[in-house]
């Protein structure tokens, strides 16, 4: 049967339907649920409260003796510690500290993870090799491994940041490297690989797509973790020095007061537990919406 020139023309300018990016749609779902809500703007008052705490709050290493363990006022709406020191303020800032300390860990985690995850998945002698270095640091416990890196180099946050980015690195490796292992048993990598494509644009075109998913998922929890790291680090001693506020460090300081001045330790304890605990429903909001089974679904 003949098709008439009007025919040709309407199927002509039919809109081509748009190539849905299901990574994109499935963040785009998970940003409309109510957990995710919540947690985002809870997560962006603690960023709104590192951001502004030089402007809402007083010198976090003003000592003040006179003004030792007052209640709390309009001059210190938290009260002041043993030496005098306002203990909002110091809280305010131990936000931009586990902040800086939670997202610093998490990059420096991921980036030499996803290289180091991407050759040992690609390449099996040395991938062979590569793992069991991996996992002869994951025998270690990451506490006491960071331990000895604080305990050996200089004190100071990026020493905090070193100390506890290292122990994260191997985690990040396993997953991406059973990533790579899963992709590279796809159709779709046969079929380039038998036209011949291989080495870097395999991997940039075919392998890092695949690893972006779940590295952004563990991204999160490393971060969560980091941040608890960072206090016990600070608890003990061995994490950021006096001139750093952190919520560690003031729970450390007051402990010796705590049955006659609880609300020393609340503050930062309670500040501590929701920041983690935010980031890590954010993880696993993210690890539900990114699910390759169900984003298979669902194109």
């Amino acid at each position: 049967m003949a098709v008439s020139d009007s025919q040709i023309r309407l199927n002509a300018s039919a809109p081509v339907p748009e190539r849905r990016n299901p990574t994109l749609e499935a963040l785009m779902e998970a940003a409309r649920e109510p957990w995710t809500i919540i947690c985002s703007l809870i997560l962006l008052g603690f960023l709104a409260m590192a951001a502004l705490a030089p402007l809402l709050a007083g010198d976090p290493l003003a000592i003040n003796p006179a003004l030792r363990l007052r209640p709390p006022s309009f001059e210190a709406f938290w009260g002041t510690d043993h030496l005098g020191r306002d203990v909002f303020a110091r809280a305010m800032n131990g936000a931009r500290m586990s902040l800086t300390v939670g997202v610093s860990v998490a990059i420096l985690s991921a980036i030499p993870g996803v290289a180091i995850g991407i050759f040992a998945g690609m390449n099996r002698l040395g991938g062979a090799l590569v793992m069991r270095v991996i996992d002869a640091m994951m025998a270690i416990p990451a506490v006491l491994l960071a331990i000895a890196l604080a305990a050996l180099l200089q004190p100071g946050l990026t020493t905090l940041i070193i100390a506890i980015s290292i122990p994260e690195i191997p985690r990040m490796v396993r997953l991406v490297r059973s990533v790579v292992l899963s992709v590279r048993e796809q159709p779709y990598v046969d079929a380039a690989v038998s036209v011949g494509t291989g080495g870097l644009k395999l991997v940039t075109k075919h392998i890092l797509p695949n690893t972006i998913a779940p590295v952004i998922v563990q991204a999160t929890y490393a971060a969560a973790s980091a941040i608890i790291a960072s206090a016990v680090l600070s608890f003990l001693g061995v994490g950021t020095p006096p001139d750093i506020p952190s919520w560690g460090g003031m729970m450390a300081d007051a402990r010796k007061f705590f049955q006659f001045y609880p609300m020393l330790m609340v503050y930062p304890g309670a500040l501590l537990s929701l920041l983690v605990l935010v980031t890590n429903v954010l993880g696993d909001r993210l690890s539900d919406a990114l699910d390759p089974r169900k984003m298979a679904r669902s194109i």
